[in-house]
């Protein structure tokens, strides 16, 4: 599990050195090879409990049970998420699995004498207590009250930043694309002109036949969770077991025939902002949330910039339906009828709304159901009535800059797409290197 709280995080979310570390014991790696599991496994002797505490000791370095409390507060809080009490202990489980990851990953730029300074955490820190609307000299009392702490905090983003320079140092310059490789690319995006593509996020949870009743349950809730407003990005990131889980599930731009067939056969169905049911999939369950639709190559009218007016009118308390619905006709006929924007400060006035005008508004960035409306207007028209039982409001089109045409694909963007995502597994290649080799002692 990884935030992804910095700008190169989101990319190089998990970035191990280049190198594998050699063995404690004689310096050589282990074979790889097919594990030898027989189908009726049977247990022998026993172990000391059935139960292991949310504590560790990472190759000398102790994470105790309030590092995991404080840790879990914090994204908790900071991503809004809402826990059934059957999935704390999984949640916490996951927490110190994530401060595993993260001890390995200090201890490696450590090893390489790579630093970070306490200033730099520090700038870090206030950019934290910035986003949570907290002045930085209260922000400490803060994270205490919500049961976390400012140590916690600091050690997050001295992980993030140690393991960005350890990646920096000994995996990126190795990391290299051809030129034939990103022709080949930019000739399959070519000849794909036209055709629509999905962005597309996941959440996949493996569920052999013993747990596939089990990981159906759990699945089915963070579906409801991410329906009523959770944050799937989130939620990807401590539940999701697939490769993506450390960017949020995120699987970029894909075209149907690029999923597994149970995914690309739904996909091409779903409305943009969507989330599925859980789906069987690969041995487990996906959830997938559809997060945008585009044709290759081809313009998109949804990346039109509009500028806009909006007049919105407060309801009184207790309003009924007919009311709220009264009103907004009139608001509606009010705002069709001005002729155009020029008119707008004068006829908010007359029927007493509130004017806010936008010349910087994507039709992409706005709710699903309002950009089809806008697409299909023209200057100085209106768009219907929406809000809420307190506040209704409609939207008039002052003016529309299309999109310019599509270029041809640009090899420079192509060639550092494929090198951040080869950086990245490289990445995780050697993380797992760094879990096998770490000697680890849970309490």
């Amino acid at each position: 599990m990884k935030l992804g709280w910095f700008a190169r995080a989101a990319i190089f979310l998990i970035a191990p050195l280049a190198t594998a570390m050699a063995s404690a014991q004689d310096g050589q790696q282990p074979p790889t090879g097919q594990l030898n599991i027989p189908s009726n496994v049977q247990f022998v002797g026993q172990t000391q409990s059935g139960v292991r505490k949310a504590t560790a000791i990472v190759n000398g370095d102790v994470i105790t049970g309030s590092d995991v409390d404080q840790r879990a507060a914090w994204l908790i809080t900071s991503n809004q998420i809402e826990l059934p009490a059957s999935a704390v202990e999984a949640f916490r489980a996951q927490v110190l699995r994530a401060l595993i990851d993260e001890s390995l990953e200090i201890q490696a730029a450590q090893q390489q004498e790579i630093g970070v300074e306490d200033r730099e955490v520090d700038q870090y820190y206030a950019r934290f207590a910035q986003q949570a609307r907290q002045p930085v000299q209260n922000f400490g009392a803060f994270l205490r009250s919500i049961g976390s702490s400012e140590r916690s905090l600091k050690r997050l983003i001295r992980g993030e930043l140690s393991w960005q320079r350890v990646q920096r140092r000994n995996i990126e310059p190795f990391v290299t694309v051809g030129d034939d490789e990103v022709q080949t690319m930019m000739a399959r995006l070519v000849a794909r002109r036209g055709t629509p593509e999905y962005h597309v996020a996941e959440i996949f949870m493996n569920a052999p036949p013993e747990t596939a009743t089990q990981v159906q349950g759990t699945m089915t809730q963070l579906v409801r969770q991410i329906r009523q407003g959770a944050n799937f990005q989130a939620l990807a990131r401590q539940y999701s077991e697939a490769s993506t889980a450390g960017v949020g599930g995120d699987l970029g731009w894909v075209q149907p025939d690029q999923l597994p067939p149970e995914l690309g056969t739904l996909v091409p169905q779903m409305p943009v902002g969507a989330v599925s049911d859980a789906i069987p999939n690969s041995g487990g369950y996906s959830i997938i949330a559809l997060v945008d639709i585009r044709r290759v190559l081809t313009a998109d009218p949804r990346d039109a910039v509009l500028s806009l007016m909006q007049l919105s009118v407060a309801m009184p308390a207790g309003a009924t339906p007919a009311q709220t619905e009264a009103r907004g006709t009139e608001l509606a006929q009010a705002a069709q009828r001005m002729g155009g924007c020029g008119n707008a400060q004068a006829t908010a006035q007359r029927i007493g709304a509130e004017l806010i005008s936008n010349d910087q508004i994507v039709i992409r960035n706005l709710p699903a159901a309002l950009q089809q409306m806008l697409l299909n207007l023209g200057v100085g028209q209106a768009t219907q009535a929406f809000g809420s039982p307190e506040r209704i409001s409609v939207l008039v089109m002052c003016g529309r800059e299309d999109p310019p045409e599509a270029r041809e694909p640009n090899a420079d963007a192509i060639m550092n797409q494929v090198t951040e995502q080869r950086v990245q597994r490289r990445a995780q290649r050697y993380l797992r290197d760094l879990r096998r080799d770490a000697v680890i002692d849970y309490r």
